[in-house]
């Protein structure tokens, strides 16, 4: 069976079997064909097949006459930034995130450097399943031109936001996990911009992962132990396209995913108040500190794509996912692990305080995230079954199925990159979220059985 994921997102698939050149040139001139003979933009996240992709997608882009600005590889947020740099019709980053290694994929990007909306997303779906290629005559096919130190205008994005010199007296010393993907092109460059002395894991971008990608707790003792060893102030831990960030602690402690957006959105809101977008599978205490600087909060469905377009409704300046992605509208609609780094270094020098006194002063709760492997038709099976078990909460439908009380929650969801539900638990004690997660798993393996 072929494994290739499809959605307004973008594609993923397993080289070879669902990714092929075919199908990847296909994918690419429909991206093309919405460009409309313009520049678009082209960078890859260091995956060893991303040379055969890059090269299937260059040929689609060509035969619908469009110029390609091939940045190499940069990280996703690079890629979104370098649209809007240089005024192009549209980008696309090869990637597959934080899949395993035989997975790859395409994400394509809107003329304003962001993901594409629903309305973008479901144009695409049209061209590519109905084969409206605008195909270009010999004569008009388009060209391609190599854009040399591509994360320059990202990376000065990023330092605009905060007070450069204030960190660098700062002299924080940081051990960067890169996991061998994107981010070991330029964010070293980023940090040591900041003052920062850098310690880089994994620095050399050819897709070797030296663990599993996803930048979970259990995938980065390696990042925890040498924060401890070299005496660091903060672990920081990328997936393979650089747009999540992980963060650990100077005891190293992984404070995860979550708090990158809670210790971004403590320090911007605190300064800047305004409102604020997280998606339905996003911790809590965002929530607490939107409320602690009395500041709108809003949740929108789970994906880059819906958080952008909620950020752009609600004109919130700052958002996110819980998955380690922070979205600066100043920098881009786009996930961006180098925004996270600026904003809690910054947030570091601003208080005077310890990583993990900062993290510890925030609303505490506790997220357990797992997941199933099931057929994406039997998902409305599984909300039914939990929601008729967990009576007593408020239900949320439309993205899945959010079960609220009033100290926590419990949601499942179809993944929009994996065919799997996911499952994920809070409460305030780890106990009560791994046992309100334990028991939604027990109701829905049941349920799609």
């Amino acid at each position: 069976m072929s494994e290739r994921i499809l959605s307004i997102s973008g594609l993923r698939g397993v080289v070879g079997n669902g990714l092929t050149p075919d199908y990847l040139t296909r994918f690419a001139a429909a991206v093309g064909t919405i460009a409309d003979q313009g520049t678009v933009v082209l960078s890859r996240d260091g995956r060893g097949s991303g040379r055969m992709v890059r090269h299937a997608v260059i040929s689609g882009l060509l035969a619908t006459g469009c110029k390609v600005i091939d940045a190499d590889i940069a990280t996703t947020p690079t890629c979104g930034v370098l649209v809007t740099h240089l005024k192009a019709a549209g980008g696309i980053q090869i990637t597959a995130s934080h899949n395993p290694i035989p997975w790859n994929g395409l994400k394509p990007f809107s003329p304003k450097g962001s993901v594409y909306n629903q309305e973008q997303g479901e144009r695409l779906l049209d061209v590519l399943n109905n084969e409206k290629f605008n195909f270009v005559s010999w004569d008009q096919l388009g060209e391609v031109e190599r854009y040399e130190h591509a994360a320059g205008p990202h990376i000065e994005r990023v330092l605009a936001l905060i007070d450069q010199a204030a960190i660098q007296q700062r002299k924080f010393k940081v051990v960067l996990d890169c996991n061998h993907g994107s981010g070991g092109v330029a964010t070293p460059q980023l940090l040591e911009a900041l003052g920062c002395e850098v310690i880089v894991l994994g620095g050399t971008p050819d897709g070797n992962f030296a663990h599993t990608p996803e930048p979970l707790k259990e995938n980065l003792t390696s990042l925890c132990e040498e924060v401890v060893k070299q005496g660091a102030d903060a672990g920081f831990a990328q997936d393979p396209d650089a747009d999540r960030l992980a963060i650990v602690d100077e005891t190293g402690r992984y404070i995860g995913e979550e708090l990158t957006l809670a210790l971004g959105a403590d320090y911007v809101l605190a300064r800047t108040p305004g409102p604020i977008v997280v998606n339905g599978s996003t911790s809590r205490v965002t929530a607490d500190i939107a409320a602690k600087y009395d500041c709108p909060f809003f949740r929108s469905y789970v994906g880059e794509a819906h958080v952008c377009a909620k950020m752009k409704q609600e004109k919130a300046i700052i958002g996110g996912e819980g998955n380690g992605g922070v979205i600066d509208p100043k920098v881009g609609y786009v996930r961006d692990s180098y925004v996270s780094m600026a904003y809690v270094l910054a947030g570091l020098t601003a208080s005077k305080q310890t990583l993990s006194a900062w993290a510890d002063s925030l609303p505490q709760y506790s997220i357990v995230k797992n997941k199933i492997t099931c057929p994406r038709e039997k998902v409305a099976e599984a909300c039914a079954a939990l929601e008729k078990h967990f009576d007593s909460a408020t239900a949320s439908s439309g993205d899945g199925l959010r079960l609220d009380w009033d100290d926590r929650w419990v949601q499942v969801r179809a993944s929009n990159t994996e065919p799997i539900i996911r499952v994920i638990a809070e409460a305030p004690q780890n106990d009560e979220a791994q046992q309100l997660c334990e028991a939604a798993m027990e109701i829905v393996g049941s349920a799609v059985a």
